[in-house]
């Protein structure tokens, strides 16, 4: 079984956001990462608190991304973060997150989260995609890489499809991560 991760982008959303949100619920992935990274800690925490309500009772894990004081305040356990930004958080912290991940772009970004104490990590971008026009895809040897180095599952990101999420699976990947499967429709 794959597993599937939602991951948000207000941007691509045409009308309301947290309609789609719920429409994504619908599709039950297996968890959602709110990534809306360009919102201030005050402004994220306020959204955060509203998916968090729509996430209740349903099957997808909620994934709060970036800012950890925020998650910590709204009783969240799960939480994302970028490679440097995680290395950076106090032991004090990564302790209140028994779901902890991280984004990696190399198999030394896997292979050092791994042994700073991430449950997960997204490892990409496999393939191309809009989100990173112009920067060239990784790819599935890339992935391979990644899944081979570290023994804490891995999650393909970048450019993820029906079409080509099966080829992620057979590089090892636990699941992948898409947005505009979720966001767009």
């Amino acid at each position: 079984m794959c597993r599937n991760i939602c991951i948000t982008n207000r941007k691509l959303v045409k009308g309301d956001f947290l309609e789609q949100i719920k429409r994504a619920l619908e599709k039950k992935p297996y968890a959602m990462i709110l990534r809306e990274k360009d919102l201030s800690e005050a402004e994220y925490e306020k959204l955060a608190e509203q998916v968090m309500k729509l996430c209740e009772g349903s099957e997808t894990k909620l994934i709060l991304h970036s800012y950890p004081k925020a998650a910590k305040r709204l009783g969240a356990d799960s939480l994302h973060m970028p490679l440097g930004a995680f290395l950076n958080m106090s032991q004090e912290d990564k302790a209140l997150f028994p779901c902890l991940g991280v984004s990696t772009h190399s198999v030394e970004d896997a292979l050092l989260a791994e042994e700073n104490g991430v449950t997960y990590i997204t490892a990409g971008h496999v393939f191309a995609t809009d989100c990173k026009k112009g920067v060239p895809p990784r790819g599935l040897a890339f992935l391979h890489e990644v899944c081979e180095a570290v023994s804490i599952p891995v999650y393909a990101i970048g450019g993820i499809s029906g079409e080509n999420m099966a080829d992620c699976l057979g590089q090892g990947a636990a699941g992948v991560c898409m947005m505009s499967g979720y966001m767009i429709g």
